[in-house]
């Protein structure tokens, strides 16, 4: 049976590889979108200085988990203002990446709201005007620098869009380590473990291929090596590009499998229960785990690549996420046995829920 792997976004990744930004812009303007304690931290003085003339603007309210509330206003605002701009340039994490998603693809109206309605109507949209998207990470997890996926998130309806079009791949993925090197144990450890679940998510996943199954065990195996040498050395820079490489590998992987139970349970732990993504879609990867294996003997077999012997996987797992800090049971959370057998049987019928591989079970919370 034939396979076939996709993905159109050029990487360029090693420690210093932003100062290829002004080369890769090929003298177009562009508008940075970014986090707002980036000027704090001098990156949007660096870009400044990068760029020159060819900076037509900075966005910098991005907000984690961007809501429609938040995004209407810098949505109208954009296309208003920044036509001249041929490129948006995403740095930050998912939340800035998936922000310049948002911003990329332009209604006729340039009314924000036309296409919320669009992606809540779940019909095709083909976007009136589009922007070439070069995404930055600064943390090294989110996978979205190589995938067309974006979240965009509607707190007062409680539910979440998911944006996802032809148009809405990055052009180019710059993937520099020393822009990571500020970041805090708390985002640095929700940023890997959410690479950790792409990964994971890729290989127990109706879709998953033999080039997405090189991918998934590559980065599975390089986090488990150097996420906890990480957590104790932030400032170390060897450690920072292994990590960086291992979520690149692991966004390549999701990028043709899209994720599965996981991130499907992880969306009603953020929008109900507050869990930052990276703990909410890690948290229950070994309860995942355990109902995986036996599915699919050929998906055993990758995950014993990934994993080691499956009799001990489970476990192995579970006291690498818990040594890490993060629990890894419902209960831990505030969640009911019932109400965790309610949420992953609803999990399972949603999109994410579908790509996984294992059939619906009763699992202790």
């Amino acid at each position: 049976m034939s396979q076939e792997f996709f993905n159109p976004v050029r990487s360029v990744y090693g420690a210093g590889a932003l100062s290829s930004l002004p080369k890769l812009l090929a003298g177009r303007k562009a508008v940075v979108v970014t986090f707002p304690e980036a000027r704090r931290f001098g990156l949007v003085d660096r870009l400044q200085a990068l760029l020159g003339d060819g900076l037509a603007g900075v966005i910098d309210a991005v907000l984690p988990n961007p809501d429609v509330a938040e995004l209407r206003a810098l949505y109208e605002a954009f296309w208003q203002e920044s036509a001249q701009a041929e490129v948006l340039v995403a740095v930050g994490g998912g939340s800035a990446i998936d922000t310049a998603k948002a911003l990329m693809v332009g209604t006729q109206s340039g009314r924000f709201d036309d296409l919320v309605a669009a992606l809540a109507a779940g019909g095709p949209f083909v976007p009136a005007r589009v922007k070439t998207l070069i995404a930055v990470p600064t943390t090294a997890g989110t996978g979205s620098e190589v995938t067309p996926w974006a979240t965009i998130w509607d707190r007062e309806a409680q539910r979440k869009h998911s944006l996802h079009l032809p148009e809405t791949w990055p052009s180019i993925a710059i993937v520099d380590p020393e822009l990571m090197l500020s970041l805090p144990a708390s985002v640095t450890l929700q940023s890997g473990l959410d690479a950790l679940s792409h990964a994971l998510e890729a290989i127990w996943n109706v879709n998953a291929n033999a080039l997405s199954d090189t991918f998934a065990v590559a980065a599975v195996q390089q986090i488990f090596e150097t996420l906890p040498l990480l957590m104790d050395k932030l400032g170390d820079l060897e450690l920072r590009a292994r990590m960086a490489l291992a979520a690149l590998q692991a966004g390549m992987a999701f990028s043709n499998t899209r994720t599965a139970l996981a991130h499907s349970i992880s969306y009603e732990m953020t929008l109900r229960y507050g869990l930052p993504h990276g703990i909410a879609c890690s948290f229950p990867l070994p309860m995942v785990l355990r109902r995986a294996i036996g599915q699919d003997a050929g998906r055993d077999a990758v995950l014993e690549r990934a994993l080691g012997p499956l009799d001990r996987a489970p476990q192995r797992l579970s006291d690498f996420i818990e040594r890490l800090g993060v629990k890894t049971r419902f209960s831990d959370y505030g969640v009911s046995s019932e109400q965790a057998d309610r949420m992953v049987a609803h999990a399972l019928t949603g999109a994410r829920g579908k790509n996984f591989i294992g059939t619906p079970q009763k699992e202790a919370a």
